[in-house]
């Protein structure tokens, strides 16, 4: 399958790295030759140098034949304007585009990205897609991987193995005769650098990242065995009141017994911030101030999000916020390499919003009978909900 991709920057590299590992013919486009330099070199993919608009740079890339194009610049407009030409000009059969401005999101515009409208199969929202991933994490305060499967009836959850769970040194096979009430199934196993499915002789160990698909309403029961904290959460701190910030603290407010508090340093933004949300309290300050911090709450804080544009800031964020007390930090970071410092920061869990992209094409890339995709520990495995 020929696929062109529009934009090379993490996301678009990201999709481009998953995509190459299936044998796809990628395409990718930038008008910057230094980073089209830079992924033809790393990546088994044909760069093309051009404004990705652009009829004849879409033509140069091969648009007569592509099968899907992916238009993921920084320009919500751009991207639009992308599948627009692809579908009038070359008739590519799926178009996938990355829109970040809620204003085009709104459920009052639903007829944009319709048969009427713009030629848009599937647009993708990484604020919205990462939103709902800390929602996520927010019912599931001691998971590494948190995501529902099969319309919520089940859950997908990635636990850290402690010295003192009870399940170590426990034979896979032997755990459902040892906890009969418990309908749960580990499906992988992550040790040190691998991913691994687990056989049933396999057993656990200190420091392991389980994977378990489990019913949603025994995770109670899950947490009891391993001895997790599975309080409520209360009293959450945002730290970056982007789309990103915005989106979550508008959702965790349908909650009254929940307390936010955002903090934003962007004057502006912040004033956007306070007359969008209703319930919640914005602070003007910069998040690696200590003493912003303990103004939001962050000393007794169930859980600081770090939501800010820059990865470095959000791991420092996550890092003061628990040495002033938080109980839990989770911090946005995009890059790969930044992410595995998270646990030397005492950050308690990382989002990689890349990840999450990805997992959406690929979902779209295996239309048919699948109808959710998850990756895990940046695309080693994948679990994919489908309809037999």
């Amino acid at each position: 399958m020929r696929v062109i991709i529009c934009g090379a920057g993490r996301v678009g590299q990201g999709i481009a790295r998953r995509l190459t590992r299936e044998k796809h013919d990628i395409i990718i486009i930038d008008e910057n030759d230094k980073l089209i330099d830079e992924v033809s070199t790393d990546l088994d993919v044909r760069g093309v140098v051009g404004h990705a608009a652009y009829p004849e740079t879409l033509k140069r890339a091969g648009a007569d034949d592509a099968e899907m194009i992916i238009a993921v610049t920084h320009y919500d407009e751009i991207n639009m304007v992308i599948c627009q030409i692809a579908d009038a000009l070359f008739d590519v059969p799926t178009k996938i585009a990355r829109v970040r401005a809620q204003a085009y999101l709104d459920k009052r515009w639903k007829d944009l990205f319709s048969r009427t409208g713009l030629p848009i199969d599937m647009v993708i929202s990484p604020e919205v897609e990462v939103g709902e991933a800390i929602l996520q994490r927010f019912r599931s305060p001691g998971a590494l991987v948190s995501a529902d499967l099969a319309a919520g009836k089940l859950q997908l959850l990635g636990i850290e193995i402690d010295a003192g769970s009870p399940l170590l040194e426990t034979a896979l096979d032997q755990i459902e005769g040892l906890f009969p009430d418990l309908d749960a199934r580990i499906v992988g196993i992550g040790r040190g650098d691998e991913l691994n499915a687990p056989r049933s002789n396999d057993v656990l160990q200190a420091g392991d990242r389980a994977y378990i698909i489990l019913r949603t309403e025994h995770a109670p029961r899950l947490n009891g065995i391993l001895g997790r904290d599975d309080k409520e959460l209360r009293q959450i701190v945002i730290v970056g009141a982007g789309n990103v910030g915005r989106h979550l603290a508008r959702r965790l407010e349908k909650d009254r017994s929940v307390r936010i508090r955002v903090i934003e340093r962007n004057e502006a933004v912040a004033e956007e911030a306070v007359s969008e949300l209703k319930r919640s309290i914005v602070i003007r300050g910069d998040g690696l101030s200590q003493t912003i911090l303990e103004e939001a709450g962050s000393t007794t804080a169930d859980l600081v999000v770090a939501l800010t544009d820059d990865d470095k800031t959000n791991l420092l964020i996550g890092n003061l916020a628990k040495s002033v007390g938080a109980s839990r930090v989770l911090a946005l970071v995009n890059s790969s390499d930044l992410a595995v410092l998270g646990k030397d920061m005492k950050v308690d869990a990382v989002l990689d919003p890349r990840a999450l992209t990805v997992s959406q094409v690929l979902m779209r890339l295996r239309r048919g009978r699948i109808v959710s995709l998850h990756s895990i520990e940046d695309g080693l495995a994948e679990v994919a909900e489908g309809i037999t």
